[in-house]
């Protein structure tokens, strides 16, 4: 990748930004100052700071003491996460957000971020076709649009040289910019040497962090999808997985039907056919001692339940659920996979939902449905590469949002100290720019500006699925009115007509009759009435 494009400056856009690196950070320079506090265009200053909207500082990370469970120091780029690369970044005052300030809090829309806005994610069984269809289609110019924004690392911090005189960063698709910082948040530790790694070491799963993790990844996905598309009102769709008996979302119309001729890859009739995946070869990457660089590696793989059947022995079902969500306690004991009665690890599929207690050799929960899809999304680091991962994602955070509704916790509850490297309270989540701490988003989802569908009441479900409708009416109500008035306008014309030629056929019909018959007397009129009546009933 160029340095001319590596210097290209970012756009502001209403939402908020993250990792990987910003490209006017992505660059000797950035990397020899380890300051990331790019201009605002809005008036010209570091982090808008003429306008109040934010200033460049320092960055102070936790000194807390973390787990056991990861013994090293100073040899991964994500400890202590941004130091190794930045020590300076912006800090955003109010509700502006994004890594140079030129943008909005989550939830938080306009020029100065002055208005909150909730947005509501759906059901995607309960979408209109189109709306289905609408989806679809954003997915794949995701997929199909370099971002604008962000490049990734191709190496680590060490291999750029000391002062930065060997940058290495890459273009990247907006889709598989999440499914590498995906991978980046999982991967191993290199030690030194191929294939010297450390395993037990991951900043977003098998510890406190994984829900507010993924719940910062989603809001940021569906912000990037919401700039490229300029569809601001677009949500990630959930997919309602409870008792489930197959992959009801698995079909042609949605995210992809089985091959016919191999059950192995998608059907030729859904557009995620010809999609590639990216970072699915952990142990090449080990053996290399090298990052993964985004290279495509092969088609989008899943045979949903084909899985092994003694690591998961059902879909979890709404028993399951109502368990999970009863457990009063966040985190317990080593706050790890191994952790009993912990609301966190029961639910991320490590311990029963039935007992609570943990399990080793079985996967429940949101680990039953990755092992179930039996392909792409059944490895952590290469998960992300099938869309399904968005909508089971989206239903795990909404679960993760009944039980804080449920138990409105105190942040206190969340571990401040000795959780794995990476998952307390104050150490900031890998790799986003700008920064955000696990424990900010250990709140609900109110506060960030959306909403579950089978969450809200009544009232403001009707709110919601009514409203757009009766604001629809409203701007045609005039077209409306004016064809009314023109209906009845023909309506009485028609009428008018038929009468007329009705009484002229009378007048005939009378003449005939006293031409016939000789002089008579009119009838009554009531009897004219009634011969007027009958007519009208056998015409």
């Amino acid at each position: 990748i160029s340095m001319a494009t590596l210097h290209c400056c970012s756009k502001t856009f209403i939402g908020t930004s993250l990792c990987q690196f910003p490209r006017p950070c992505a660059n000797s320079e950035g990397l020899r100052t380890k300051e990331c506090c790019p201009v605002w265009d809005g008036d010209g200053s570091a982090c808008g700071a003429l306008s109040g909207r934010g200033f460049c500082t320092e960055v102070l990370v936790s000194d807390e003491p973390h787990g056991p469970q990861y013994p090293h120091s100073g040899i991964d780029d994500r400890e202590r996460w941004p130091l190794a690369f930045f020590n300076r970044t912006c800090r955003c005052a109010g509700n502006y957000g994004g890594f140079n300030c030129g943008e909005c809090r989550f939830g938080y829309w306009g020029s100065n971020c002055a208005e909150y806005r909730e947005s509501v994610r759906r059901n995607i069984l309960t979408l209109s076709a189109a709306e289905q269809q609408k989806f679809i289609s954003y997915l794949n110019l995701a997929k199909n649009t370099v971002s604008r924004d962000y490049v990734i690392s191709t190496a680590t911090r060490a291999e750029m040289g000391e002062n930065g005189e060997n940058p290495m960063f890459s273009d990247i698709n907006t889709y598989d910019l999440f499914v590498w910082m995906h991978y980046y948040v999982s991967r191993d530790a290199f030690l030194g040497g191929p294939g010297n790694v450390w395993r037990d070491i991951d900043f977003a799963h098998e510890s406190a962090a994984f829900l507010p993790w993924h719940r910062v990844f989603l809001l940021h996905w569906e912000n990037e999808i919401r700039k490229l598309t300029g569809d601001f009102n677009f949500t990630i769709p959930y997919w309602d997985w409870r008792d489930a008996q197959s992959c009801e979302v698995c079909t042609d119309a949605l995210m992809g039907g089985r091959n016919s001729l191999n059950p192995n890859l998608i059907s030729p009739a859904s557009v995620f056919s010809s999609w590639k995946v990216i970072c699915t070869q952990p142990e090449e990457y080990n053996n290399q001692e090298a990052l993964c660089n985004a290279t495509e590696e092969g088609p989008l793989l899943r045979n949903p339940g084909n899985h092994d059947p003694n690591r998961v022995t059902r879909l979890p079902t709404t028993a399951d659920v109502d368990f999970t969500v009863g457990l009063p306690e966040y985190e317990t004991g080593p706050m790890d996979r191994l952790s009993n009665m912990s609301f966190r690890n029961v639910l991320e599929g490590f311990a029963s939902p039935e007992t609570g207690m943990a399990m080793s050799g079985q996967s429940t929960m949101h680990n039953a449905l990755h092992m179930f899809m039996n392909g792409s999304m059944s490895s952590v680091q290469g998960s992300a590469n099938d869309p399904i991962f968005l909508l089971h994602h989206a239903f795990i955070d909404s679960i993760f949002e009944r039980w804080l509704r449920t138990h409105q916790p105190l942040r206190t509850n969340y571990p401040r100290a000795n959780a794995p490297i990476g998952h307390n309270d104050g150490y900031y989540m890998v790799p986003f720019l700008p920064l955000y701490r696990n424990g900010d988003y250990f709140l609900s989802d109110k506060v960030l500006g959306y909403e579950y569908a089978y969450l809200l009441d009544p009232g403001q479900f009707v709110q919601e699925f009514l409203t757009p409708y009766l604001q629809q009416a409203q701007q045609i109500w005039q077209w409306l009115l004016g064809a009314g008035i023109l209906g009845a306008l023909i309506a009485a014309v028609i009428a008018t007509l038929l009468i007329v030629a009705r009484r002229k056929w009378k007048r005939n019909l009378r003449r005939k009759r006293a031409s016939s018959y000789g002089e008579r007397q009119p009838l009554l009129q009531s009897s004219s009435e009634e011969g007027s009546a009958s007519y009208q009933t056998t015409m």
